[in-house]
């Protein structure tokens, strides 16, 4: 670790140059035309600013990666063999054999960013600069740590603290702090960047009052939860009863009520410092208009097709324009969403594909849970059910946006294609859509869905390479901190409270309102919650925090195939269509193990501290189970 994260090394240019044939001097005061001295960066505003948005920049591209996390839950499978996905969710992951780790919260460039954010709080109360530019840097940085933080937090526990640059000649290796310390340290950064931004206006994807408030809301729900409870965590995991250095990953002291009680407080003055779009409903909306309402919150205002109004609910993104967005060619990310994701039928890479437990999970309309032992619904799945099932995942017989050029003969009625049809004398023919394809098929669907949230709708912008969308990625919503108000209050036993807000999420997607108690409430909450924020990386951390995840995440794949059979006396679609007055359709249920064998082994709360950086810090101490 001393080498990544914690010394402060700063380069040293010497140049030795001779010129017997002159005797101007001047040249010796020079400057290299490349660099700035870090005097100069604190005695400018503009370089202030440029250095504070370097920190900006680990953010990377969010949750718009190639590998999404979403494949590391039961809301979906990564498409390519041979990608370091199944060591995670097979249970092998150790320190040496590491599962894809994305550098939004990889251990080695959380630090990398934790420094920077150190330098900055360090040379920023001395910046010559203007006062007013200079309390907002402040706030801004001591925002972006705490985020940092509360990232390592979430994924590895407690975590070394540093928040100080260390010298050449010190002790480089350091302890991980306590869980609860690291909540405490993360929330007063969080405290502090309220204040100082306080009444100020940053700019697009940059930190404000309401997204340090909104911060701490979900840090210090985590914090309330099961997982980092400890006598409940042990209670339910043998491998955490039995980890001798528990205070690491959980609270081993204090009243688990009275953590839900500054959980509550927390999400209510973030919900009272911003607000959220269309959240002001007295009843469901249309099912038509629920699709678009939950479509615009996808878009976050980045479509021309979809109510830009909804880039209200954003609390803090990252979005194209922001002034610290970086966008490479490769690996595609940011802006490139439907082309890691979309459907090969139009020359996508249909990377991270939902599976059928998540489909299963989306409502019918009246608000019962779907059933594929009724009938009626095993025979049509894909009717009548929540409005958001309709704008998050693209299924067999979806409409969607025009093929390509070259495969408009084949489809031109721009519909999913992920099934086998019986096209009369063609005989069985494969959707476009599909790893039997005629076209890219090697990127075709292993669960015969794709998804369709945050993928542009917009027609007239094809999802391929020449074409990129600007949808930003919601590090926060409003929403995400209303489902946090509502779990506090459940906890509280405020259940009214929470059903009002959970109907008012509901009423916006046109979906009826809940009447739960009890375990009900708790289960349908986190039914909701699944279906609101589904791809925006909460799953991951849900499931575990409330201890459910090897009833969940543990789960095999579950996939689905569809099959068209030509009714008698019938004329079938050439190119095909889908159409049920034409055709039999029949859906069947499978497990999926072509890439990955699922399971769950409690180490798996946690991802492991690499060998590497166990060997850098001696006194790091493993997670359970490794």
């Amino acid at each position: 670790m001393k080498k990544k994260i914690l010394l402060l090394t700063v380069p040293l240019l010497v140049v030795m140059v001779l010129l017997p044939i002159s005797c101007n001097q001047d040249f010796l005061d020079t400057q290299p035309l490349d660099q700035i001295s870090a005097d100069a960066t604190w005695q400018d505003g503009a370089l202030s600013q440029a250095f504070v948005f370097n920190v900006y920049s680990f953010l990377g591209f969010g949750g718009f990666e190639e590998q999404a996390l979403a494949s590391y839950t039961d809301e979906a499978m990564f498409t390519h063999a041979g990608r370091p996905i199944p060591p995670l969710n097979e249970g092998t992951e150790s320190p040496t054999n590491l599962a894809f780790m994305s550098d939004t919260y990889e251990w080695g460039n959380m630090y990398l960013a934790i420094r920077q954010a150190n330098i900055a709080l360090a040379e920023l109360p001395g910046a010559e600069i203007d006062e007013g530019l200079k309390r907002q840097l402040i706030g801004e940085v001591h925002f972006l740590r705490a985020y940092y933080y509360q990232q390592l937090l979430r994924y590895f526990g407690g975590v070394p603290l540093v928040d100080r640059l260390y010298g050449l000649d010190e002790d480089y290796s350091i302890a991980r702090n306590t869980y609860a310390e690291c909540v405490d340290f993360i929330v007063a950064d969080l405290d502090q960047a309220a204040e100082m931004l306080n009444g100020l206006e940053t700019g697009n994807g940059r930190a404000t009052r309401a997204s340090a408030l909104a911060l701490k809301s979900r840090v210090l729900l985590y914090a309330a939860s099961d997982l980092h409870d400890g006598p409940t965590a042990s209670a339910n995991s043998s491998v955490l009863a039995s980890y001798p250095d528990l205070a690491l990953v959980a609270y081993t002291s204090g009243d688990q009520m009275s953590r839900w009680q500054a959980a509550h407080d927390a999400a209510l003055a973030a919900l009272n410092e911003s607000v959220g779009y269309k959240m002001d409903l007295t009843a469901p909306v249309s099912a038509a208009e629920g699709q678009a309402n939950y479509t615009a919150l996808a878009m976050g205002g980045g479509s021309t097709v979809a109510d830009p109004a909804a880039a209200v609910e954003l609390i803090f993104q990252r979005s194209a324009t922001s002034d610290y967005t970086q966008e490479s060619i490769w690996p595609l990310g940011g802006l490139h969403y439907g082309i890691n994701n979309g459907p090969n039928g139009y020359n996508n890479w249909g990377g991270n594909t939902p599976i059928q437990q998540l489909v299963d999970d989306y409502e019918m309309m009246d608000g019962s849970r779907f059933d594929w032992n009724d009938p009626a619904q095993a025979a049509d799945p894909y009717s009548n059910r929540d409005p958001r099932f309709y704008a998050s995942i693209l299924y067999d017989g979806a409409d969607w946006k025009p093929r390509p050029a070259a495969q408009v003969g084949l489809d031109p009625y721009d519909q999913i294609q992920t099934g086998t049809y019986d096209n009369g004398p063609e005989g069985i023919v494969n959707g476009l859509d599909t790893r039997q394809s005629s076209v890219e098929n090697w990127n075709g669907t292993r669960t015969h869905y794709y998804t369709r949230k945050f993928i542009d709708p917009n027609p007239g912008l094809p999802d391929n390479q020449s074409n990129t969308q600007e949808v930003p990625w919601p590090f926060i919503r409003y929403t995400e901190v209303a489902m946090n108000y509502a779990e506090a209050c459940i906890e509280l036993g405020l259940e009214q409270e929470a059903r009002d807000w959970l109907n008012k999420i509901r009423y916006r997607v046109g979906m009826p309102e809940i009447t739960d108690s009890g375990q009900d409430l708790v289960d349908r909450y986190h039914n909701e919650r699944r279906i609101e924020l589904v791809y925006e990386e909460h799953r991951y951390h849900d499931a575990r925090r409330w201890m459910i995840a090897p009833q969940t995440l543990g789960r095999g794949i579950q996939a689905v195939t569809v099959a068209a059979t030509l009714k008698s006396g019938a004329t079938p679609h050439v190119p095909y269509k889908h159409d049920r007055d034409v055709y039999d359709y029949t859906y069947t249920v499978f497990e999926n193990t072509e890439v990955e064998t699922r399971t769950w082994l409690d180490k798996m709360y946690y991802r492991p501290i690499t060998r590497d950086e166990v060997q850098r810090n001696p006194q790091l101490v493993q997670n359970p189970g490794y």
